[in-house]
């Protein structure tokens, strides 16, 4: 199973917060936790699974992340797809990076997910392959119910499934990812949740107080 890690967004969220504690914005992806970016806090976590190849998306500050990837020697350890245009949703991001390459399972993945552990990493992974039907099935990262679900309601990455499955659905949207999994679970797409290895994984970071959170906790350990 390969991975693709979605990295290619505007950062909005996170520049607005800085500029209203009056400090110049720093990309997300590059605030730190134990002295290590969150992008590769990301990346390690899923070069530890049973990942065999990882995919990541550029578009937005491609420049910024790619000398990251650089600095860390993880140039040849990712192969990079870069938005020809950066405007584009997360839906169209995914459909690039599938694009002729969707005959194949994956893991997608945010990069501003380092709590992400290899532990559920790779029990999404034999969720998907143990399942009755891997190709009709997606296992993710739960957000409510564990087990099979019947509501995609505020679900998102991480999860697995066929590449091809998603690429139908993703490849004429302009959407970001739950109304596209609801539209999936109402056609009978099979969805297996699975509980989190620890609270952490279920905080996502699209500010900087849930960076300042994560990273309390983190390194309070």
């Amino acid at each position: 199973m390969d991975a693709i890690i979605t990295a290619a967004g505007k950062n909005s969220r996170m520049i607005n917060d800085f500029k209203k504690i009056g400090k110049k914005p720093i990309h997300k992806l590059k605030l730190e936790i134990n002295n290590k970016p969150l992008l590769i806090h990301t990346i390690e976590q899923i070069l530890n699974s049973d990942i065999e190849r990882i995919n990541i998306c550029l578009g937005h500050f491609k420049e910024e992340l790619y000398s990251l990837l650089e600095e860390y020697e993880l140039i040849n350890e990712v192969n990079i797809i870069i938005n020809e245009n950066p405007e584009v949703s997360l839906s169209q991001t995914i459909a690039n990076a599938l694009k002729n390459n969707e005959k194949r399972y994956y893991l997608f993945a945010a990069a501003d997910q380092p709590t992400l552990s290899t532990n559920t990493i790779n029990r999404m992974i034999n969720t998907l392959k143990n399942s009755p039907n891997p190709r009709n099935t997606i296992s993710i990262l739960r957000r409510r119910k564990i087990g099979k679900i019947d509501s995609a309601e505020g679900l998102g990455m991480p999860f697995c499934c066929y590449g091809k499955l998603l690429y139908d659905y993703v490849k004429e949207e302009d959407n970001n990812l739950n109304p596209i999994l609801r539209k999936m679970i109402k056609d009978g797409v099979e969805f297996y949740a699975l509980k989190e290895a620890n609270d952490l994984e279920l905080l996502n970071i699209n500010h900087y107080e849930d960076y300042l959170k994560i990273k309390k906790e983190i390194e309070e350990k």
